[in-house]
């Protein structure tokens, strides 16, 4: 499984915002972006002037590191949202949301989306009594997504549960009840940016 390995900050750093890939740490003191809210590099600190493409580029660059895809998988989604009948925007938000990984982290029971990988590839979570250890695994709504042994999950302290997914605390599992729309996009991302980013 192919994925980024460099520092997260500077990810961050280069986006211009918290994109909070590194779970708590983002929330403390010991955050790079609170020290140096700059993007990285010899003229990190100039002020450049951004064209249309170039805020195309960002926004999809920003996607990506949000949800910890690289570009060739990244590209899939947005061709399979193209191709598929809907408004594309929504269609694509939703291909990314409902990834295992994400529905993870967005449960409380992973730190970060990159935690939720790992611990998917260690084999922590099962879908509908199966388990799985691939963290891009599509869930349909309705499925569910429940720890193998709960003692070794730890809970998130202070997320906020998303409308679309629903918790049994007594049976210690979540279940996708719906999907997100645009309004519901709470990462502040402009989809329809990177739609005609790859629309050019």
């Amino acid at each position: 499984m192919s994925r980024y390995k460099g520092p997260k900050c500077r990810l961050c750093r280069r986006e211009g915002e918290k994109l909070y890939l590194k779970g708590a740490r983002c929330n403390s003191e010991k955050c790079s972006f609170n020290k140096r809210n700059y993007a990285p590099g010899q003229h990190g600190n100039a002020r450049i002037k951004i064209s249309d493409y170039g805020k195309q580029l960002r926004e999809k660059q920003k996607a990506k590191r949000v949800y910890g895809i690289l570009e060739r998988q990244f590209k899939t989604y947005v061709d399979k949202a193209l191709k598929t009948r809907g408004v594309t925007s929504e269609v694509l938000l939703k291909y990314l949301e409902s990834r295992l990984d994400n529905l993870v982290f967005r449960s409380g029971l992973a730190m970060s989306r990159a935690q939720a990988r790992q611990m998917i590839r260690s084999g922590f979570f099962e879908v509908n009594g199966l388990a799985t250890n691939i963290p891009s695994r599509q869930i349909k709504v309705g499925e569910i997504i429940k720890p193998i042994n709960f003692e070794k999950v730890h809970l998130r302290e202070g997320f906020v549960l998303p409308l679309w997914i629903d918790a049994n605390v007594k049976e210690k599992y979540v279940k996708l009840t719906g999907l997100p729309k645009l309004t519901d996009n709470i990462e502040n991302i402009n989809i329809q940016l990177i739609i005609e980013y790859y629309s050019r």
